[in-house]
């Protein structure tokens, strides 16, 4: 469905120089610089997948989504999404996409959003049987069937969202890009659009491309990600491969039964890995991750464990890691 090969896009940005000599000498000469948002990139995204797009600010991954649904033209490179050429902006290709951007509402505020619908669907030309069934089904999904009749600025963030979610898929489009769609809610409206969006995939099957700050929302939603570092790809694979390099440990967390100080002192140099905690009511042990069962057994036997925790290292710690590296994660 997407299609990448050796995408480039370049931005020339003025120069700005300190001092006021040298601003009112760029009103009359400037200075420019350019920029490479994204340095000849490849991939391809296949029906049903979400791939998660994973960078810091300025990495390039906005670019690379406004590229895809058509906003702005490549420096070079081919793109295909759908068989088209997004920059063409066909009838045929935008009827059949979805651009969610968090950070950027396409509903009217001062409209209900049962309103706001009703005008996509003739921009969109949906059929009425089509629409009728797809609004109960999604309304359903997201549980706002009694909120759709409010005003959109009367909305909490998240309700606002879930329409933002309603609207952009009334069409049924193949392919879904999601610009940070859960960003500023909170936990409970983030866990909801997760869920939703694993559910809609599930049925519909499109393409989604998502980035995301939260880590959360990569976790739960991507098997295969793409780590951007200053416009070029670092990473593209499985998720848990890259846990797998850089997080080789796992951490045991044991709460105890309270015993003598003194046989504590002893079974702590026996434990296997390296003891981060080892108080009166808690041990935590970091260990190899093919050490864990053996740890974790001699914990059990030797121990007098009443709960017994094993924790894997923070997703959001494994990708900060490659952002701080140079060169490209090992296959």
């Amino acid at each position: 469905m997407i299609r990448v090969r050796n995408l480039k896009k370049e931005f020339r940005v003025h120069r700005k120089e300190p001092g006021l000599i040298a601003s009112i000498r760029s009103l009359f000469v400037r200075e420019h610089i350019v920029k490479h948002a994204l340095k000849g990139v490849s991939f391809e995204v296949g029906e049903g997948e979400i791939l998660g797009l994973v960078g810091a600010n300025g990495a390039g991954k906005t670019t690379l989504v406004k590229i895809l649904s058509g906003i702005i033209h490549p420096s070079g490179g081919e793109v295909s999404v759908l068989d088209h050429d997004p920059w063409k902006r066909e009838d045929d290709f935008r009827s059949r996409i979805a651009l969610i951007m968090g950070q950027k509402a396409q509903l009217w505020w001062d409209l209900p959003a049962a309103d706001c619908f009703l005008l996509l669907k003739e921009i969109y030309r949906i059929p009425d049987g089509q629409y009728r069934d797809t609004l109960a089904n999604l309304c359903d999904m997201l549980k706002v069937s009694g909120e759709i009749n409010f005003q959109i600025r009367r909305l909490s963030l998240g309700e606002r969202m879930k329409m933002e979610l309603i609207a952009a898929l009334l069409h049924r489009p193949r392919v879904v890009f999601l610009d940070e769609p859960t960003i500023g809610l909170d936990l409970s409206a983030q866990r909801a659009i997760r869920d939703f969006l694993l559910q809609y995939r599930e049925e519909h099957k499109p393409a989604m491309i998502l980035t995301s700050h939260y880590m959360e929302d990569i976790e739960r939603l991507c098997e295969r990600i793409l780590i951007i570092r200053d416009g070029e790809f670092v990473y593209d694979g499985a998720l848990d491969r890259v846990v797998r390099h850089y997080a080789n440990h796992k951490i045991l967390t044991a709460h105890l039964k309270r015993w003598p100080e003194e046989e504590r002192a002893a079974a702590v140099a026996r434990l296997q890995g390296e003891v981060l905690e080892a108080g009166r009511d808690q041990v935590r042990v970091k260990v190899d991750r093919e050490d864990v069962t053996r740890c974790a057994q001699q914990l059990l036997s030797e121990w007098p464990v009443v709960d017994l925790n094993i924790e894997e290292v923070d997703i959001g710690t494994v990708i900060e890691r490659i952002f701080n590296e140079k060169g490209k994660v090992p296959a």
